[in-house]
């Protein structure tokens, strides 16, 4: 252990704790990726079921909601990845001792109870909501049973932690049509639209340049290698693409959301493209960065577009 690292953890607590949120859950990225999310999800329910937005009380109740499940699922990662991450990745905070699992788990635990409050506060059955978000959390945490099978499997392993996506956007677009009793059917699109989104943020940030895989540590760059990942992705791009068009078309303005995705998805695409070509340090910044912004881009679009024409 180096001196730096011994200095790290004879900083004060509060320190310690803003060290790792730059690390394992920077909040200048995560705090506007889920704003606009919790928007888009109330906005788009209202918009498609052809009703007035709800109040900043629903806004605010939607991003609280979204930020602390987030964070929780960032805890039931530290405690899936905590032997992994010991062996393979003594880097990171909690393996170089910056702060401790069981205050991880800690803060975790203590912003279920927030996070409850905040739901019954708001009333109108969202506690189920998020009952059933945390339930598949749970499962997910416990690699449902079967950790040895889901990792001999990864697209399985995919498929089954990114379905948390639907259930949490059915929570944050339940904020707005559990007063009126049910969804509009076209709200389908839209969380379909999580879940391709889900999976594009997953492989993007697991698209690694060949000098940045480790032994021991699973991306979909090392299983694929790099030219296929990128055609994957691609592929799942445009899935999102005419899903996200699929939503322009429900909520009348196909036009104006077809001419955005298709800039945004091609920007996108040529990054990916890049990467297949030449999978540098550099591209692999860039498309971990082009999956947030492609997510970014189509919440903003489908939940805001809409409002302003």
């Amino acid at each position: 252990m180096t001196d730096f690292h011994l200095n790290e953890r004879k900083m004060k607590l509060s320190k310690r704790l803003w060290l790792y949120q730059v690390e394992r859950f920077p909040l200048f990225k995560t705090v506007p990726l889920l704003a606009v999310f919790s928007a888009a999800s109330i906005t788009i329910s209202a918009v498609l079921a052809d009703r007035a937005v709800p109040g900043f009380g629903a806004y605010v109740t939607g991003f609280c909601l979204a930020f602390l499940v987030f964070f929780q699922m960032r805890v039931a990662d530290e405690i899936k990845d905590v032997e992994d991450d010991r062996l393979f990745r003594p880097e990171r905070a909690i393996p170089r001792g910056i702060v401790t699992l069981r205050l991880i788990v800690t803060l975790g635990v203590g912003t279920l109870f927030l996070a409850i409050i905040i739901a019954l506060l708001y009333g109108a059955g969202l506690i189920w909501l998020l009952l059933l978000v945390w339930l598949w959390l749970f499962l997910m945490t416990l690699e449902f049973g079967v950790p040895r099978w889901l990792k001999a499997r990864p697209i399985a392993y995919l498929l089954s932690h990114m379905a948390i996506m639907p259930l949490l956007d059915i929570m944050l677009t339940g904020i707005e049509w559990l007063p009126h009793g049910g969804p509009h059917p076209a709200l389908w699109l839209f969380i379909a639209l999580s879940f391709v989104n889900g999976c594009l943020l997953e492989i993007g940030r697991k698209m690694l340049a060949p000098q940045s895989e480790r032994v021991g540590v699973e991306t979909y760059s090392g299983l694929w290698g790099p030219a296929q990942v990128s055609l994957i992705w691609q592929g799942l791009l445009a899935l999102s693409t005419v899903l996200l068009i699929g939503v322009g078309i429900a909520t009348g303005d196909f036009i104006a959301v077809t001419i955005l995705a298709l800039i945004g998805a091609g920007l996108a695409a040529f990054v990916a493209r890049a990467y297949g070509a030449d999978p540098s340090k550099t591209n692999e910044k860039r498309i971990d960065a082009a999956a947030g912004l492609w997510v970014f881009f189509c919440y903003a679009t489908a939940g805001f577009v809409p409002l302003i024409l």
